[in-house]
C-alpha cells in the first residue's frame, strides 16, 4: 500500500510533492528503491518529506529542517545538520544530531 501511495503521488508530476513518513513499513530494499526514485526526479520537483527515519537523509536530501515542540530548531544543509552530532556519539550521526537539537525537551 505504501508503494502504491508513492506511485500515485508521482504519477501526476506535481510541482511540489509532500510526503509524510514515506518509507514507514518499507523494507531496506524498498527504501533504497524509494531513494532512487527521488533522485531520479532530477530536480524537477520540490519534495518535502516529514520523517522520523533520519538515517536516510544523507543519501536522499540536500536540506534539513527540524521542528520540535512547534519550534523550528534547525534549517540548513545535511552536512551542517550532521555536524551537530557530538564526536563521541554512539548512534548514527543523524540520530545524534537530532538528539542534540531536541535534548532540552528531555
Amino acid at each position: 500500500m505504501r508503494r502504491l501511495g508513492i506511485a500515485q503521488a508521482l504519477v501526476h508530476e506535481p510541482a511540489t510533492l509532500l510526503l509524510d513518513e514515506p518509507t514507514a513499513g518499507l523494507d531496506p530494499g524498498q527504501r533504497a528503491q524509494f531513494r532512487e526514485v527521488l533522485q531520479g526526479l532530477g530536480g524537477t520537483q520540490d519534495v518535502l518529506v516529514s520523517t522520523h527515519q533520519v538515517d536516510d537523509i544523507g543519501e536522499t536530501f540536500d536540506h534539513v529542517a527540524v521542528l520540535a515542540a512547534g519550534e523550528l530548531r534547525f534549517t540548513g544543509t545535511v552536512a551542517d545538520f550532521l555536524a551537530l552530532a557530538p564526536a563521541h556519539a554512539t548512534a548514527g550521526a543523524a540520530e545524534a544530531a537530532y538528539a542534540a537539537l531536541v535534548e532540552r525537551e528531555r
